[in-house]
């Protein structure tokens, strides 16, 4: 990877992802339904996609619905599929406005029709957005997209490069994003949980115990800062002292 010299690029990362997690906790804790902390979580994208912006970000993708989380109760799966058509409908001119091109990663085939058109749309109306670029996922694995790439290749011996735009190609995604440098996930859980594998090859962790729907911008501004101190070698050894 190409790193460049300027300070402010070796000390802030060019690609956050961020894994949502702990709506529904968040939500029985207060004696709510689970859909009411996916609402809530709701407004904590819009302050963190703001927050983003205003850190200098370029690169930014939200793990909103996993491949598995289709096991989840209809009804809950059928209120997240609702909220994320009127996001889409209330952000995408937020997105146009501020120059921020949205991407939806994921499976669309086993999404609703209306849904699917929601999507395309918004990708078409952000797509010269240059300020900042935002992956949102939606029935994604990482998993499942490192075989379907493998399956689509048309040869052995394939260079990583040519193997990651098979994996874009698979989810959706124009390809342009560079690997994760900084992953953050709320919610307490220390995983993955099957998102984007290959592309944290090198990514630094950051864990959070607060639930997403109380994820604000002091706390993106830590793991950032979190994120500043750290020294990342990518394999390599300590740079001597000067």
């Amino acid at each position: 990877m190409k790193q460049s010299s300027s300070q402010e690029t070796i000390n802030r990362p060019q690609h956050t992802a961020i894994i949502l997690d702990g709506n529904g906790r968040w939500a029985t804790s207060r004696g709510l339904p689970r859909a009411a902390g996916h609402g809530h979580g709701a407004a904590a994208v819009r302050r963190t996609v703001e927050a983003a912006r205003a850190l200098g970000l370029r690169h930014l993708t939200l793990y909103a619905f996993s491949s598995d989380n289709w096991r989840r109760p209809d009804e809950e799966v059928g209120a997240l599929m609702s909220l994320f058509r009127r996001y889409l409908a209330a952000e995408v001119p937020r997105c146009v406005e501020t120059g921020i091109r949205l991407t939806v990663l994921g499976r669309r085939d086993r999404l609703d029709a209306d849904l699917v058109r929601s999507i395309e749309s918004a990708e078409e109306a952000t797509r010269d957005g240059a300020a900042m670029r935002l992956r949102i996922a939606i029935d994604y694995s990482s998993r499942d997209t490192i075989v379907r790439a493998a399956s689509g290749l048309s040869r052995q011996g394939a260079s990583r490069e040519e193997f990651a735009q098979a994996m874009a190609r698979a989810v959706h995604d124009p390809g342009d994003t560079p690997d994760v440098d900084l992953l953050i996930r709320t919610g307490g859980e220390q995983r993955l949980s099957d998102f984007l594998l290959w592309e944290c090859a090198y990514a630094e962790l950051v864990f959070l115990r607060r639930m997403w729907p109380d994820f604000g911008d002091a706390d993106f501004e830590s793991a950032v800062a979190d994120f500043g101190a750290r020294e990342r070698r990518f394999g390599g050894l300590r740079q001597a002292a000067v």
